[in-house]
C-alpha cells in the first residue's frame, strides 16, 4: 500500500479504518530499517552514468553529502513525515488500546529513519509519546501513571529511537524530565508486575539519555541518587542473597544467567557506568564508600557467574570490568575478602576466585585481538591498580610456583631464556608483544602493568620484557639510567631460577635473551683499520644528523632522553657544580 493511499484513509478520521491500515503498514515495514536505500543507489549510479556517457571535463559528480540533500527533500521522505504528523496528532484522541498500539508501532518503525524525525522532535510530539509511556512526570504526582503495557513498550521503543538520532529531542527529552519519570518507575519495579520490555526499554532509554546529555548524566547520579537506585535494581534483577554485609551467595552449581536478566543486568552496567566515569575525580565519604562496596560485592558475583552462552557472558563480564575501573581502588578490597569455600582459587589466605576470572578474561581478549583499546584497556587498567594496592594480588599474579590451580601466571619465574621476551603464548608473551603496539593506549597500558608487577624496578622489568621492548616506559618515566619508581612495595626477593643464574652473563638486555655469539668483525685488523672504521662509521651518522634524517640522543642523569648536544652541556653543567660543591668542602 502507497503512502498516499495510507494518507487518505488516515484522512478520514475513523479508528477501526486507521487501525486496519497502520496494522497493514506497520506488517510491511517491520524489517524496514533504511528507507529509500535502493532509490539513492539507483540515483547515485545513474548520474554517474550520465556523467561518463557525456564526458563533460568541468563537470564533476554529486558527492555523496549532495545525495543526502537530495534524499533529505525527497517526495517519499515528505509523505513519511507527513504520516508522523498525522499519526501525533490522532493519538490525541480517545482511542482503543488496539489502536494507540498501532500508531505507537508506526511511530517507531518511522522513527528508525533519522531524516524524517521532525514531526516527532517537538515538545508536544514528545510530551504525547511520553503520557503513553508512563514517563509524563510532574512534581504533583507521587507515582508515575503506568498505562497499558503493550503500548508503554512501544512508546518507549519509539522514544530510544528519537533520543538516540536525534539532539533536538536530547533537548528537549531533558526538559520533561523524562529521568524523573524512569527514576520513579524503576523504584516501583519490586512492586509492580512490569513486562520484560518493559523494564529493558526504560533502562535502555535511561542508558541513551546518561550517555548523550552530561546534565542528564550528573542529575541522574546526584538528585535523584541514581547509584543507590541502579544498584537495587541490580541486586533485585540477579536475585541475590548475602552471607555477610559485603559477600554475596554464589551457588557455583547454579543455571546461567538467563537471557532476559543479563540483558537488563547489561543495561543497568552500563547506565552505572555512565554516571560513576568521575568518581575517582571526587572525594569520598563512609557513606558513599559503603555504598561502592556494595556495588563491588555485587560486581564480584557478576564476573564469577556465567550467562547463556559464551559470547553473552563475555559482553556481561565486559560491561563489569569497566563499571570496576570506575570505582575507587579504596573500596576493590571487597573484591578479595570472601571466605575461602571449597572449589576457590586461594592464595595468601586470600580468595582469588575474582582475579582469577580477571585473568581468565585478559587472557581471551588478548587472543581476540580486535578493538584493543575498547576491550582490554579496562582490564589491564583494573588489573594494574589492583596489583599495585594489594600485595596479594601482585603476588598471585606472578607466584612462584606454577599450581595446578593456577595455569595462568603473568611473570612466573623465568626459565626460558632463548626465546625473545614477545616470542610464544604465554601471558607474558602477548603483554610484551603489546609493549611496542601502534596504539599509545594499548601500549602504555600493557608496559604499565609488567611494571607493576615488577615493583617498578627497572632492572627486573628489563629482565622479564628486554630493554628494548621497555625503553618506551623507561623513558617516559625517566628511568632510562635504571633505578626504581615511585611506587611503595615491600623489599625485592630473589625471584632468579637456575637456569637464569646460569645464563644470565651471556642474556642481550636489549633482545631479553641469550644470543648466538657472532665471529667479531674487527678480528684481524690492524689498529689503523678499525680507526679507519671507526671513523667511516662517524662520519656516516654525522651526515643522516646533519641532513636530518636521525637524531642522535643521549640519555640524562634524571634518566631522560634529550639531543645529545643538550644531554652533553647538561651532564657538563652539572659534572661543573660537583667539583664547585666539591671544592667548597
Amino acid at each position: 500500500m502507497d503512502l498516499d493511499t495510507i494518507l487518505g484513509k488516515l484522512e478520514t478520521g475513523e479508528q477501526e479504518l486507521v487501525q486496519k491500515t497502520l496494522t497493514q503498514y506497520n506488517k510491511e515495514n517491520s524489517q524496514c530499517f533504511f528507507f529509500s536505500t535502493e532509490q539513492r543507489e539507483q540515483r547515485k549510479q545513474h548520474d554517474l552514468a550520465e556523467f561518463r556517457k557525456k564526458k563533460f571535463r568541468d563537470s564533476v559528480p554529486k558527492s555523496f553529502s549532495d545525495y543526502d540533500l537530495e534524499f533529505s527533500k525527497d517526495h517519499d521522505l515528505r509523505l513519511r513525515q507527513k504520516l508522523g504528523e498525522v499519526v501525533v496528532k490522532f493519538l490525541d484522541r480517545d482511542l482503543q488500546p488496539s489502536c494507540q498500539v498501532a500508531c505507537l508501532e508506526t511511530i517507531r518503525i518511522l522513527s528508525r529513519d533519522k531524516y524524517g524525525l521532525s514531526p516527532f522532535t517537538s515538545r508536544s510530539a514528545m510530551h504525547t509519546l511520553a503520557k503513553y509511556a508512563g514517563l509524563d512526570y510532574s512534581d504533583e504526582l507521587e507515582v508515575p501513571r503506568i498505562p497499558d503495557s503493550e503500548s508503554v513498550v512501544e512508546a518507549l521503543k519509539g522514544l530510544c529511537n528519537i533520543v538516540y538520532n536525534s539532539v533536538e529531542a536530547q533537548e528537549v527529552a531533558t526538559d520533561l524530565r523524562l529521568v524523573c519519570g524512569l527514576a520513579r518507575r524503576l523504584k516501583l519495579y519490586n512492586e509492580t508486575r512490569s513486562s520484560h520490555e518493559c523494564k529493558f526499554f526504560d533502562l535502555r532509554l535511561l542508558f541513551l539519555l546518561t550517555a548523550l546529555r552530561v546534565d542528564v548524566r550528573r542529575q541522574l547520579a546526584r538528585e535523584l541518587r541514581g547509584i543507590s537506585l541502579l544498584t537495587d535494581a541490580l541486586e533485585s534483577t540477579l536475585a541475590l542473597k548475602w552471607s555477610d554485609i559485603y559477600e554475596v551467595v554464589t551457588d557455583r552449581l547454579a543455571p546461567p544467567l538467563g537471557k532476559e536478566e543479563t540483558e537488563r543486568v547489561m543495561e543497568i552496567l552500563k547506565t552505572l557506568f555512565n554516571i560513576t566515569f568521575d568518581i575517582s575525580r571526587r572525594e569520598v565519604d563512609e557513606e558513599d564508600a559503603a555504598l561502592y562496596r556494595h556495588l563491588a560485592a555485587i560486581l564480584r558475583h557478576c564476573l564469577i557467574r556465567q550467562s547463556d552462552g559464551d559470547d553473552r557472558t563475555e559482553e556481561f563480564h565486559g560491561h563489569t570490568v569497566n563499571l570496576l575501573v570506575n570505582l575507587p581502588l579504596m573500596c576493590l578490597d571487597v573484591l578479595l575478602t570472601p571466605k575461602v569455600e571449597l572449589g576457590s582459587v586461594e592464595y595468601m589466605g586470600m580468595n582469588m576466585d575474582t582475579v582469577e576470572v580477571l585473568l581468565q578474561f585478559l587472557d581471551r581478549r588478548l587472543d581476540r585481538g580486535h578493538k584493543l583499546r575498547e576491550t582490554l584497556t579496562p582490564v589491564l587498567n583494573l588489573l594494574t591498580e589492583s596489583s599495585r594496592v594489594h600485595r596479594e594480588t601482585r603476588k598471585f599474579l606472578r607466584a612462584k610456583d606454577i599450581n595446578s590451580f593456577q595455569p595462568l601466571q603473568v611473570l612466573p619465574p623465568l626459565r626460558d631464556v632463548k626465546n625473545r621476551p614477545e616470542v610464544g603464548n604465554t601471558l607474558r608473551n602477548k603483554l610484551v608483544r603489546l609493549m611496542t603496539h601502534v596504539d599509545t593506549d594499548v601500549k602504555h597500558c600493557a608496559a604499565e602493568f609488567l611494571f607493576v608487577l615488577c615493583k617498578e624496578n627497572v632492572s627486573r622489568f628489563v629482565k622479564y620484557t628486554g630493554y628494548g621492548n621497555a625503553a618506551g616506559l623507561l623513558a617516559v618515566r625517566g628511568l632510562l639510567a635504571g633505578g626504581r619508581g615511585e611506587g611503595h612495595y615491600s623489599e625485592d626477593e630473589d625471584t632468579d631460577t637456575e637456569e637464569y643464574r646460569e645464563a644470565k652473563p651471556n642474556i642481550n638486555p636489549v633482545t631479553g635473551r641469550v644470543e648466538e655469539k657472532l665471529p667479531n668483525p674487527m678480528d684481524g685488523m690492524t689498529e689503523e683499520q678499525k680507526e679507519y672504521e671507526a671513523m667511516k662509521l662517524v662520519s656516516m651518522f654525522d651526515k643522516l644528523s646533519r641532513e636530518q634524517i636521525i637524531q642522535p640522543m643521549g640519555v640524562t642523569s634524571d634518566g631522560r632522553l634529550k639531543p645529545l648536544d643538550e644531554a652533553a652541556q647538561k651532564m657538563i653543567q652539572q659534572q661543573e657544580s660537583s667539583d664547585l660543591d666539591s671544592d667548597s668542602d
